[in-house]
């Protein structure tokens, strides 16, 4: 459900109610995202991105917080992220450890340097002047330095973090309407999907499955056109475009990409419900075939995770860092979640 509250030629707002929890957006200026398409044939070379890390088998990924926009679950707190976030993770072999917004520059910074990736949720924010967009900027900023002395630091965003990622890419809005909501697609693979690293390990008949079954959920109302994405310079240079979709008013979406030269992932879709969210009402994949896309995306960010040498200084810090020191709520009578951490 969708409320466009301004929209002209100088100015794009509206809020994205995802019924999932998923994905709902409120919009500025410069904001949001999705582009592209083909098959998924031949064998062309993977492109890693060459870093000599020794392997990090204790791997811990930061989520940042989302704002609480529902009336309902403000009585708990005024961030939150959604528990299938969390088990998404924990099922792909790492620990989690919540980031707050409303931290200085210098406690960011610190955290940063404790964990070993970093994942921007879906919610219900203003991609310009919310807390959770100011927030994400410090961290890619601080990942892009990374990158540049030779460290590694995967970003995952999914849904609205998707498109936060390209809006501190492109800088500029580029957004459209392209509703696909409570929803499922296969993926039209692009011709660059092929030699990807998301896609790269997944077992060839997973591949054949995903662009032949309905396996991603899209909760979602606006992207970004294949002709917007390709025509903005800075996004084309900075993304490789995996899979685009047909969105219901037969707009082509950007639906999944891939950094060309930095550890960064974005997904309009969203793989983790198709294991841990079981609202009846909405179209929640849960096939075999489904439930092994949401894994196999698990580990593999996982894995790239485990590429960051990050730590914390000692066992205590990390300890009270971790996601452990707090309990889930059960919110699924007033939200499509089924449990979510407050903070």
């Amino acid at each position: 459900m969708k409320q466009i509250t301004q929209l002209n030629k100088h100015t794009l707002s509206a809020v994205f109610m995802s019924p999932p929890g998923p994905c709902a957006v409120r919009m500025g200026f410069s904001a949001l995202v999705c582009a592209c398409v083909l098959s998924f044939c031949g064998a062309a070379p993977v492109k890693h991105l060459q870093r000599n890390e020794p392997e990090n088998n204790r791997p811990i990924i930061g989520i940042l917080t989302q704002e609480v926009d529902s009336e309902a679950m403000k009585i708990f707190g005024k961030t939150y992220i959604p528990s299938s976030y969390v088990k998404y993770i924990e099922s792909g072999g790492a620990r989690v450890v919540p980031i707050r917004l409303n931290q200085s520059s210098a406690e960011h910074e610190q955290i940063f340097n404790s964990i070993n990736g970093l994942i921007l949720i879906g919610g219900s924010v203003n991609l310009e002047t919310s807390d959770f967009a100011h927030t994400a900027g410090i961290y890619f900023r601080l990942a892009l330095k990374a990158h540049d002395e030779g460290e590694y630091f995967p970003i995952w965003g999914t849904c609205l973090g998707f498109q936060l990622l390209t809006v501190l890419v492109a800088g500029e809005n580029l957004l459209s309407k392209t509703t696909a909501e409570n929803v499922t697609y296969p993926l039209n693979f692009s011709s660059e999907a092929q030699s990807s690293r998301m896609f790269a390990n997944i077992p060839p008949d997973l591949r054949k499955a995903l662009s032949q079954e309905p396996l991603t959920a899209n909760f979602h109302h606006y992207g970004v056109t294949k002709e917007a994405f390709m025509g903005n310079e800075k996004l084309k240079d900075f993304f490789s475009v995996l899979s685009t979709n047909i969105a219901e008013n037969g707009l082509e979406f950007v639906s999944t990409m891939e950094g060309r030269k930095h550890p960064f992932y974005g997904v309009q879709w969203h793989p983790e419900v198709n294991r841990f969210q079981w609202d009846p009402r909405y179209n929640f994949p849960h096939s075999s075939n489904a439930v092994r896309v949401s894994s196999v995306l698990a580990e593999f960010f996982v894995n790239e995770g485990r590429r960051s040498s990050h730590h914390f200084s000692d066992a205590a810090e990390e300890s009270r860092a971790l996601i452990y020191n707090y309990n889930p709520v059960y919110v699924a009578n007033i939200s499509a979640y089924e449990q979510s951490y407050f903070f």
